[in-house]
């Protein structure tokens, strides 16, 4: 019987695994992450009784009860004058990667996650706070053009660390779409940042390492742009937003892997068995087909898209029970 480890790197090799991948109950995927000293603390309570906390860059966030995510409030840095000033976090020291070499001892057999903060966008976007950083983008992007390249050097250190660690890909968030479309134009977008994804990905790769990438939103006008710049996975969890035939075209052109639940903004919400076992039968045979190119996953949160974890739990069962071998013939894709 192939190993978890095994399972995932036919997955993304279009080499016909025995079963889908997932990430829920037995899942086939770990997590490692670095314990470098930073500005992090804890959410407390201010003067005016306000959630607050800052995170590993010094940047001030702000919820409004116990348990939502916030949203940052005060970026570290108050202008862009003061990029050489700041003092990043140091993820450049290999020993602040130990938690992770232990992970690789304790599950030899399972695909190792190191987590990044982001690339360039999803960090640096937060030390201007996002509204300062998407007009300065288009009003002073030689300044920050300087802020991203200084966001990419913390990256290199990382990916080389976590390659030396023994992780099998680098996994990071970076929200690039609203519901309707990218937050600035592809034009942008390849302008300033797809050659980042280029060197980054380039490095990875150069490191025997895979490249996955968490975005919300609609983004499958930067889809194809991603896939050449070398993400290896895409993890969506509104599927539906981009559309099960367009995913699939996009493997028809590359080989992309998709990490995805049913749709918790659409199908989930249904709430209807049917609807649900019937959407996860079709992202198999699209997206997964007994090739490869499809993780099925889980939505950890059930509670802040207002459902009881049943309704993913069948999701689930049609994913394990479907995503066999047995039901599909597995010839090689692109």
């Amino acid at each position: 019987m192939p190993t978890s480890l095994e399972i995932v790197a036919q997955t993304l090799n279009f080499q016909s695994p025995e079963r889908v991948a997932r990430s829920f109950g037995e899942s086939d995927f770990v997590w490692a992450s670095v314990n470098a000293v930073t500005f992090a603390t804890d959410w407390s309570k201010d003067a005016a009784g306000n959630w607050v906390r800052l995170d590993e860059w010094g940047n001030r966030w702000r919820r409004i009860d116990e348990t939502s995510k916030g949203e940052v409030v005060e970026g570290v840095l108050p202008s862009l004058d003061l990029i050489d000033q700041y003092q990043f976090p140091d993820f450049s020291r290999p020993e602040d990667y130990g938690d992770v070499r232990e992970m690789r001892k304790r599950f030899p057999d399972h695909w190792l996650i190191g987590g990044l903060p982001g690339f360039t966008f999803n960090i640096a976007r937060k030390l201007r706070r996002l509204d300062h950083y998407l007009l300065e983008l288009a009003a002073d992007p030689a300044n920050i053009h300087r802020l991203n390249d200084r966001v990419d050097q913390v990256l290199y250190d990382m990916i080389q660390n976590y390659a030396a660690a023994g992780v099998d890909c680098v996994m990071f968030p970076e929200d690039w779409g609203t519901q309707l479309q990218t937050l600035i134009s592809p034009r942008m977008w390849r302008r300033e940042f797809l050659p980042r994804f280029e060197v980054l990905c380039g490095l990875a790769h150069q490191l025997n390492l895979k490249v996955f990438m968490h975005s919300c939103g609609q983004i499958s006008a930067i889809v194809p742009d991603l896939v050449r710049a070398g993400i290896d996975v895409l993890q969506f969890d509104q599927p539906d937003l981009h559309g099960i035939d367009q995913l699939a075209a996009h493997q028809a052109e590359a080989r992309i892997t998709y990490w995805c639940p049913v749709d918790i903004q659409t199908t989930l919400q249904t709430r209807s068995e049917e609807v649900i076992r019937a959407k996860a039968r079709e992202m198999l045979e699209k997206l997964w087909d007994g090739r490869g190119g499809f993780i099925a996953g889980y939505y950890t949160d059930n509670e802040s898209i207002g459902l009881d974890p049943y309704w993913q739990q069948i999701a689930c069962d049609e994913f394990i029970q479907y995503g066999t071998a047995n039901h599909f013939t597995g010839e090689p894709r692109l």
